[in-house]
């Protein structure tokens, strides 16, 4: 599950239109990133394990879609999912992964177009609408949580990318939103972004983490070591991998 699909907590002081030029400037960065790329660097491994570059440009571009599904569903009065099984969805990003850079190139610009067209269709009556990750899933999440977890997929898989982009260049209303929903991932943990002179405060929580907030945002979604991040508690916690 990639760190995108956790449940956020509602948003805090930004509607869901609002999140909106954030992520068209996040996801027009991505598209120069992808098409910059060297057609033989497609088959390059990326920082997700066992993914090359083209899986992580063919999830990109799926999710996009099933994102976009969720939107039209909810917007028609349904209550959609986002893929139809676990493991349809994992077959579907091998087989498109395998497609040539041209394809798939072109399958990303295609599916961003079409979310963000879904986005400007949508109602705003409808954004409090429910939808689901699987048709099986326990959880129904707001459709206004849809955005937010756009933003993670692009800005994060971007990272994925191995391509020269790193947190360090994530905006830090981004990062921001990014450890509002992901810390969850890190109970009982308290978080200290020293750059931007902000915390985040656990309950009877004994453990700060601090440092920089890209990398603590980083750390949550499950990836690196906690480069450039201290704990009072010696280790970092493990944040469960995803």
């Amino acid at each position: 599950m990639s760190p995108a699909d956790v449940a956020p907590p509602p948003p805090t002081g930004r509607s869901a239109a609002a999140r909106l030029p954030d992520l068209e400037d996040a996801t027009q960065r991505l598209v120069r990133r992808v098409d910059e790329l060297p057609d033989g660097s497609y088959a390059a491994r990326s920082l997700l394990p066992g993914w090359t570059r083209g899986h992580v440009v063919a999830h990109l571009a799926l999710n996009a879609e099933s994102l976009e599904g969720v939107l039209r569903g909810a917007a028609a009065g349904r209550e959609p999912a986002m893929y139809p099984s676990q493991t349809r969805r994992d077959q579907d990003i091998e087989r498109l992964a395998a497609a040539s850079p041209g394809d798939l190139r072109e399958r990303l610009l295609a599916s961003v177009r079409t979310f963000l067209d879904a986005v400007g269709d949508f109602p705003a009556e409808r954004w409090e609408a429910g939808f689901r990750r699987l048709p099986d899933s326990p959880d129904v999440l707001p459709v206004r949580t849809v955005l937010g977890m756009r933003h993670r997929e692009v800005e994060i898989h971007h990272v994925d990318l191995d391509a020269g982009y790193t947190p360090r260049e994530w905006p830090g209303s981004f990062v921001v939103a990014t450890v509002e929903a992901l810390r969850v991932r890190a109970p009982g943990v308290t978080l200290l972004a020293t750059d931007l002179g902000r915390s985040w405060h656990a309950e009877r929580g004994r453990v700060t983490v601090s440092g920089p907030g890209p990398q603590i945002a980083w750390w949550l979604s499950g990836r690196g070591r906690g480069e450039g991040l201290t704990s009072n508690g010696g280790d970092l916690p493990r944040i469960q991998e995803w």
